[in-house]
This record gives structure tokens, sequence and C-alpha cells, in this order.
């Protein structure tokens, strides 16, 4: 038997009243996930606990078995394991955003205006990162480099507990009220804002007419964590593809293999090609379990860009659904796929939430009779709630 997990990130949504009460999955052309749902059990699964916030971190934990609650020691951990930073037990970490504040002369008054800055390159991020880190890096802090927007701070032997904001949480809003409450922290954020608008990789930026990267943005305090190895929970080869270190860091602490793609964003201009066919390139070499998470649902979502969600949504039903459900059935051998999002990114707020979200298991030796429709009110119908989302692995796996 073959196992695959198609985890399309923050999918879930709300109904819009412009479209006819419709949500993203509603809307979109997705027929190879609506075909899967005719013959699969489908309802709602909570992902995050409600001591937790309903972060991808989090959610995807509980999708891939790893109780949050026992596990989860912050984001930027997890981000520092994929790109192979070994902490210590005294090292703190954070999340450092590459972002696109206004212009306000007083760091408190201004505005964050992109979570992203515009999904810098991680070729221009990179450099930036390189210049600022002699402004940043002493005998306590050091900054790291990552993919895109998204960066690491480390503090050794730093303190936890300090007020942090997600950057995508505050869009649109004066960051006044979001600052960090630890001096050292906003100092850094500071001095970065000093230094980056004037960086000739910025003023490229604006020229092109796109958002330059004019702070860092720090959050997503964690410390070093540990998660037993995938094959020791249960017994199956293990293999993870997704574009974000979050992800990848998941997948390398849990001894999974981790699989790079070329051309992987975590957008909606990301290589879905690729990813579908590393997923058929593991089973392949005998991998018995893929994980394979898409990033562009939630971004859109995080950007309030209606239309490129829906449009996310068809193109992992197009170009990765699609394409590898066929090659598993050509394959001949007993295959189950759990289609699900992570948790709910309504467009309307551009933030995550923590509402049940719609999770689809289909069996390829074991078909039931299933509504005709992937998505949230076809789930709700079906009257079935796995009210701890960490249980739903068992279930997939046929564990319990």
């Amino acid at each position: 038997m073959k196992y695959l997990v198609i985890l399309g990130d923050g999918m879930a949504d709300l109904p819009r009243e412009e479209w006819d009460n419709r949500t993203p999955l509603q809307k979109a052309n997705k027929p190879n996930m609506d075909l899967l749902a005719k013959s699969s059990e489908m309802g709602l699964v909570k992902t995050v606990p409600d001591t937790l916030s309903p972060g991808s971190d989090v959610a995807n934990l509980s999708a891939l078995g790893y109780d949050p609650l026992k596990y989860y020691t912050g984001r930027s951990p997890l981000e520092a394991a994929s790109i192979g930073v070994t902490l210590t037990d005294t090292d703190v970490t954070f999340r450092a955003n590459l972002v696109t504040l206004s212009n306000e002369e007083n760091y408190e008054d201004k505005t964050m205006v992109d979570y992203g800055s515009d999904e810098i390159t991680t070729a221009e991020a990179a450099q930036l990162i390189a210049d600022l880190k002699p402004l940043i890096d002493d005998e306590l802090f050091t900054l790291y480099s990552g993919i895109s927007y998204r960066h690491l701070l480390l503090w050794d032997n730093g303190p936890v507990g300090a007020k942090l904001t997600p950057p995508h949480d505050i869009s649109g809003r004066k960051v006044t009220d979001y600052l960090p409450d630890n001096e050292a922290l906003l100092r850094i954020m500071k001095k970065s804002n000093e230094f980056l608008p004037s960086h000739p990789i910025n003023q490229d930026r604006v020229k092109r007419g796109l958002h330059p990267a004019t702070s860092l943005w720090i959050w997503g305090e964690g410390k070093k964590p540990a998660l037993p190895a995938f094959y020791d929970e249960y017994q199956l080869k293990g293999s993870m593809i997704s574009a974000v270190d979050l992800l990848k860091g998941i997948g390398k602490l849990a001894d999974m293999s981790v699989i790079e793609v070329p051309g992987a964003t975590g957008n909606i201009d990301t290589n879905f090609e690729g990813k579908a066919q590393a997923v058929i390139d593991e089973f392949k070499r005998g991998q018995d379990f893929v994980y394979v998470h898409m990033e562009a649902p939630d971004e859109c979502g995080h950007r309030g860009e209606a239309d490129n969600k829906v449009r996310a949504i068809e193109l992992i039903d197009e170009k990765v659904v699609g394409p590898v459900l066929e090659a598993l059935k050509a394959a001949g051998e007993p295959f189950s796929i759990l289609l699900m999002p992570d948790h709910p990114t309504p467009i309307v707020t551009k933030t995550h939430s923590r509402e049940p979200v719609p999770y689809l298991i289909y069996r390829s030796n074991d078909a039931v009779n299933g509504p005709s429709c992937y998505c949230e009110e076809e789930a709700k119908a079906q009257n079935r709630m796995i009210p701890d989302g960490v249980t739903l692995m068992q279930r997939f796996l046929k564990r319990a």
C-alpha cells in the first residue's frame, strides 16, 4: 500500500456573497478532487488545539500525526532545521521576514504594506541578508538566510516570552500596537530599516514597480525541538515535498527524505508539475508515504487575492492531483490518498483561523459512496467530525 497526503495550505475558506455564497473550493473547477470525493470518506477535522495559535506549523504537525501539544516548541526552530542551523538547548530562534513598511520617519508610525516584499526572490534576499549581517551579528545574535522573504534570527541564550506578531496578520495596519515588547529585537528591526531602503537591490525593485524589502520583522519565537522519526512511529519510509523551510524542517526532524524541487517557490508560480513528478519518483524508488505540501492557496489568502486562490486550487487539481492519481493507478499497487488543508486562510481576514477543515480519504481497494464535491459544505454534511487532528493520521493509515 502506498500512502499520499496532498496538503493545500490554507485552502479552506468562507463563503463569498459575490460568488453566490460559495467558497474558493466550491468555485474552483477541480474535476480530479471531486472525482476522488465521490468514492471517499469525507468529513471535518480540527487540526489546531484550542490552546495554540492556528499556524501552519501547529496544523501541519497535527496533520502529519505529531501532537503539537507535545512536540511544538515554536515555528522558527522548525525552519532552522531546514536550513541546517544546529541549535543548542539554550538557543532561541525567530523568524525574520523581509517586509515592506511605509516610509514614515518614525518606525512606530509605519504601516505593514507587504509581509513578503512582493515575494522577493531568494537570490535578492540572500544578498540583502548577507549585506545586513555585519550590522546585526554579534556575540548574541546571528542572522541566517532562508527562502524568499523567510529568514532566521538566532539569539544565543536568549529569553523567551516576547510579545511578537506575525506580519501576515497585520497587512495594511499601522504597526504601532504590534511591535515587539523586547527592546533588543525592536532595535534590530529599526537598524535593518535604516539600512535596507537605500540598498541597490531595493532601489532597483522600486524602479521595476516592486515592493522593496525595507525592514526585518521578527516573530515566531521558539527553542530546539525534537520529533520521533516518522518510520519509528509508523514503520513507513516517508518523504516530504515542499517549497518552504517550515515543512522541510518538519521533514528533516522526522527523519523523512526531504525532496528539493527546482522552481518550487511556495506561491502560485511554483513548479506544480515538478512536485507531481517528485511524488511519482518517490513512490517509484520504494517510498511508502509521501507528503506533498502546496503553499499557494495560503499566500493568496493572505494577500486577499480571491481569484488567484481559486486558480491556485485549480492548478493543484490539474497539475498535481490528476497526474499523480493516473500514475498511481498505472502502477497497479493499492494506494490511499488523504487530501486536506492544514487550516483555513479566509480571504476576508487575510490570516489563519482555527475552524475545522474538510478532509478526504480515498482508498483504491476500498472505495465508498461519497459526496459529489470536495468542499467545506459537503464535508460538514457528512456529519463526521474528528475533534483531535493528530488522530487523523492513524485513521488514514488504518492504525486506529
